[in-house]
């Protein structure tokens, strides 16, 4: 299907009909997008796919509402918006038109559904409130995008479509960085898991650079490595690993005599000549050789692994 038209409502915008007009304007860079509520439009007809608006769920005939009576759900019973309808049918055909590896696209298709598309859908039913996001509710995507809307006293004619084309354009740039993040990540994860397989048995994790590690260390159910250790763009980076997605706490924190000290004040602490610097939180530290970060790593494993010492009570 090679639609002529990508329609959805006029007026107001939301988050949903922004996204699903992203993945269809890939799909179909000729087609016009049209905003309108009139009958003619919202008509299911061989040259138009319609989202967000005319009451009907039929991919057949290139309708994807979720307004209506019995719209669709997903397995779990979460509800759809025209998004999740629009990239449960259209999703993996956006992937490959962006040039992701016909192996990875399923993966990523799931991925992106659950990190990105479902909160989306959540909100716009009302089945997840921007509130919960605490001090960051004005900060989520589907309210940011809304704060692009013309403000209520702007009646010059065409403000509406005017405002949805520049939003258009910036929710453009969130789903191309998310999903190419979300590649990246993909990426990352077969070198992490050849550099586990390579450590073996070793508390140290060493990487030919920076890339997002964790997720690939949980899935290889390696619970033995303590640091990670990878070169930067001028020195060499040894930093911890994170015991969950959701929280700070380390499997290994750097020795607390590290604490805040650069330059030769860390080297003449840490015996590592090398040695430039140690964050308060020690949860990273630098050197300037790959030697050195090792040498750190390897210190910085024997102390965490030491037995604690504890101070018997006065008699």
């Amino acid at each position: 299907m090679e639609p002529d038209f990508l329609v959805t409502h006029s007026g107001g915008f939301h988050a949903d009909e922004l996204l699903s007009s992203v993945i269809l304007t890939r799909l179909f860079p000729e087609a016009r997008i049209v905003r309108s509520r009139a009958p003619e439009w919202i008509t299911p007809a061989s040259d138009r796919i319609i989202y967000d608006v005319g009451g009907a769920f039929d991919p057949a005939a290139g309708i994807f509402d979720h307004h209506q009576r019995g719209a669709p759900l997903r397995d779990d019973g979460q509800p759809f918006s025209s998004f999740g309808l629009v990239w449960r049918q259209f999703g993996r055909n956006y992937l490959n038109a962006i040039g992701i590896p016909a192996n990875d696209i399923d993966a990523l298709h799931a991925s992106f559904d659950l990190d990105f598309v479902l909160p989306v859908d959540l909100m716009d039913n009302g089945a997840l409130s921007p509130s919960e996001a605490g001090a960051l509710a004005k900060l989520t995507l589907p309210v940011l995008l809304e704060t692009l809307k013309p403000v209520f006293d702007d009646k010059e004619p065409g403000a509406d479509d005017r405002a949805f084309h520049e939003a258009l354009a910036i929710a453009r740039g969130f789903v191309e960085a998310s999903t190419r993040q979300a590649a990246a990540k993909l990426r990352a994860q077969s070198i992490v898991l050849r550099a586990i397989a390579a450590a073996g048995d070793g508390r140290v994790l060493e990487l030919p650079m920076g890339m997002p590690f964790r997720p690939a260390i949980v899935k290889a159910g390696a619970d033995h490595l303590l640091f990670v250790v990878h070169p930067r763009d001028t020195d060499w980076c040894l930093t911890g690993i994170r015991r969950s997605s959701d929280g700070f706490e380390l499997r290994a924190d750097l020795p607390a005599a590290w604490a805040g000290l650069t330059g030769d004040a860390l080297a003449a602490v840490c015996g590592v000549a090398g040695a430039t610097f140690c964050h308060n939180g020690r949860f990273i530290a630098a050197a300037t050789t790959r030697e050195a970060a090792l040498e750190m790593a390897r210190i910085a494993v024997a102390h965490a692994l030491a037995p604690q010492r504890t101070v018997a009570a006065a008699p």
